[in-house]
Formats: structure tokens, sequence, C-alpha cells
């Protein structure tokens, strides 16, 4: 018995209303039950903006927030050559932990290229004068 719901095609026009809608509500903001410095922020966008908007779980943004404290130490901290090979084994750990089992999270790896792909397309779409583009509000 499958847990998960079945997903849109990748390649289908609600695929692409869907990739439209999450690039106008830009990144996610992280649950209220996690704290994350103003200095993460940067490094949380990116890690929540790789992925479609609308893949995310609760479990998810938990280590994409500790991806993001762990990337922003990386980056700002004067360290050790044994220091920075820790934070960035455990950095990918993260980045991979985001993804675990994306076949039974988000669906087959080809459907989840095409809907990051589409959203990432949509959100550098400057649209057209007749059709306007979705924004945030």
């Amino acid at each position: 018995m499958k847990l998960t719901p079945k997903r849109k095609r990748s390649d289908s026009a609600a695929a692409a209303v869907q990739a439209h809608q999450n690039a106008a509500q830009g990144p996610i903001e992280p649950p209220p039950y996690i704290t994350l410095p103003a200095a993460c922020r940067p490094f949380w966008d990116a890690i929540v903006t790789a992925r479609p908007r609308d893949t995310w779980n609760d479990a998810d943004l938990a280590n994409a927030a500790n991806l993001a404290r762990v990337q922003h130490a990386i980056e700002s901290a004067v360290i050790g050559s044994d220091e920075h090979a820790k934070l960035t084994r455990l950095s990918m750990a993260l980045a991979r932990a985001v993804a675990v089992h994306p076949t039974a999270t988000v669906g087959r790896a080809a459907d989840l290229v095409n809907a990051a792909t589409a959203e990432r397309e949509a959100r550098q779409d400057d649209g057209d004068e007749l059709i306007p583009r979705l924004r945030a509000v």
C-alpha cells in the first residue's frame, strides 16, 4: 500500500501552474519552532529554493535549517583544515538528508528535476504584457 499521494506529471499544465505559484511565493519561511539566526538566512533561502516549494515537509525543513547553520559556519569561521573537513562532511550528509529517499517523498527523480526546472524558469520569466505574472501579495 502506497502511503505517499500521487504526484502530478511534471510536464502537465497543472505542474506549470504549480511552478508559477511556487515561484510567486518566494522562499519558504522557517517553521515557528525553528530558530534560525539572521546570518544563516541567505543559506536557508538558497536551500529551500533548490527544490520545488510543494515538496518540502517539516522534517526536511528542520534538516534544511541545520544545513544552513553548517554552511554559515563553514563560510564565516576561521577554522583549521580538520574542522573544515568535518563541517564539509556534515554539510554533505545534511544535504543528502534533505532529499532522503526522493522516490518516497516527492516521486521519481526525473519528475523532481523537471519540476525544479519549471519552477526556476518561472522565477526568471518576466511574463508578457498581455499575460500577467503571478506575484506574492
